[in-house]
């Protein structure tokens, strides 16, 4: 249960902070550092998931919101 509580709590973080930067590269590649970061914390949490997956798939989805923000959006 902790687990998951952590993972609910890591996912807005990480979409909140995915708008960092002036440019669209700069959200992006943000984006994309956060979530892989985030992700490999929560791939070790959950079981089933490996710290690289979750480094993947948090990069992935850091990258797609950091890249669909605007620089208005915080």
């Amino acid at each position: 249960m902790v687990r998951v509580k952590l993972f609910c709590l890591a996912v807005p973080l990480t979409l909140m902070l995915a708008a960092c930067g002036n440019t669209w590269e700069q959200r992006a590649v943000t984006g994309a550092g956060i979530g892989a970061g985030t992700g490999a914390v929560a791939g070790a949490l959950i079981p089933g998931i490996s710290p690289l997956g979750g480094a993947v798939i948090g990069g992935l989805v850091g990258a797609g919101a950091g890249a669909a923000t605007s620089q208005g959006v915080r």
